[in-house]
C-alpha cells in the first residue's frame, strides 16, 4: 500500500533559519523585479537484474540551491550544492550584480492553486530492498518460461523522491514532493544463430505499488517478447538507388536535412 510521507522543510534538515535565509534574499531582491530562492534535494535508488543476478544497486543523494534575481532585462543566478547561510549569502553577492544600478519593484508573486497532480509518496521507503530484489527474480523467470526462444532478460526498477522548495521575498513559501518510478524490462530471443532484443517500460509519479502489479509488469515482458519476436522476423531494408518523387511543402525540408546540411559543411 503506497502511503504518503511528511517531510521536514529542506532549510531545516539543512539547518538553516528559515528567518536568515528569508533576509539574505529580500537583501538580494531589494530594488530588483522578480527573483526567488529555489531549494532542492532528491535521493534515487536504481537496481538491476540481469543474466539470473542482480548486476548492479545504486543509491544516490544530492541538494543545492539557486538564487535568481531579475532587473529588467538582465537576470543574475548563482547556485551551490551546498545549503547553509554562508553559501546563500556568497550567490546573493554575485546575483544581485544583475541589479546593478537599476531601481525596480517587486513583481507580484504566483498565484497559488490546490491542483494535486501527485500524492507525496517515497518510492524508496516501500516496498523494501529484498522485495524489489525478489521481483525482479520473478520478472526474470516469468519472461523466460514466455518462450523457449529467449534467452537473455534484463528488469530494472529505478525510484527517486524530488523535494523542491522554493521561497519568495514576500515570505511566501511553495513545497511540492516529487516522487518518480520506472519498471523497464529487456528481452533477448535467439533462433537459428540469430539474436534480436526488444525492451518496454513504463513509470510515472507514483509509488512502485502502480507500476509493480503483476499485470503490469507481465504486460511490460509480453510487449517486449512481442518486439523481439518481430525483429527475429525481420528483413533487411532494401538498398540501393532508387526513384523519390518530392511534392512541394515540407519534403523540401526532408531534401535539405537529408543533404543540405552536407553542402553547407
Amino acid at each position: 500500500m503506497t502511503i504518503a510521507v511528511a517531510q521536514p522543510p529542506i532549510l531545516d534538515t539543512a539547518g538553516v533559519d528559515p528567518s536568515e535565509a528569508l533576509s539574505i534574499l529580500q537583501g538580494a531582491l531589494h530594488g530588483a523585479d522578480d527573483g526567488e530562492l529555489f531549494l532542492e534535494r532528491s535521493e534515487s535508488e536504481s537496481l538491476v537484474f540481469d543474466d539470473g543476478r542482480l548486476k548492479s544497486a545504486a543509491y544516490d543523494a544530492s541538494e543545492g540551491f539557486g538564487l535568481r534575481v531579475v532587473a529588467g532585462e538582465t537576470a543574475g543566478y548563482a547556485h551551490a550544492n551546498e545549503i547553509s547561510a554562508a553559501a546563500m549569502r556568497r550567490a546573493a553577492d554575485s546575483a544581485s550584480l544583475a541589479k546593478a544600478g537599476h531601481a525596480g519593484v517587486s513583481a507580484e508573486g504566483p498565484r497559488a492553486t490546490n491542483q494535486k497532480l501527485y500524492d507525496a509518496v517515497d518510492p524508496l521507503a516501500s516496498p523494501a530492498f529484498s522485495d524489489k530484489i525478489a521481483l525482479l527474480s520473478e520478472i526474470d523467470a516469468w519472461a523466460r518460461a514466455r518462450d523457449p526462444r529467449v534467452v537473455q532478460v534484463s528488469a530494472s526498477i529505478v525510484g527517486e523522491r524530488r523535494q523542491i522548495e522554493i521561497l519568495r521575498a514576500d515570505g511566501l513559501t511553495v513545497r511540492d514532493l516529487r516522487p518518480l518510478v520506472r519498471l523497464n524490462v529487456s528481452v533477448t530471443v535467439e533462433r537459428d544463430g540469430r539474436r534480436e532484443s526488444a525492451s518496454s517500460g513504463a513509470g510515472g509519479r507514483a509509488g512502485f505499488e502502480t507500476w509493480i502489479a503483476p499485470d503490469r509488469w507481465q504486460g511490460q515482458v509480453d510487449e517486449a517478447l512481442r518486439q523481439a519476436l518481430v525483429n527475429l522476423d525481420a528483413v533487411d531494408c532494401p538498398a540501393g538507388e532508387m526513384d523519390v518523387v518530392l511534392g512541394a511543402g515540407w519534403p523540401g525540408v526532408l531534401l535539405h536535412e537529408a543533404i543540405g546540411h552536407g553542402f553547407e559543411g
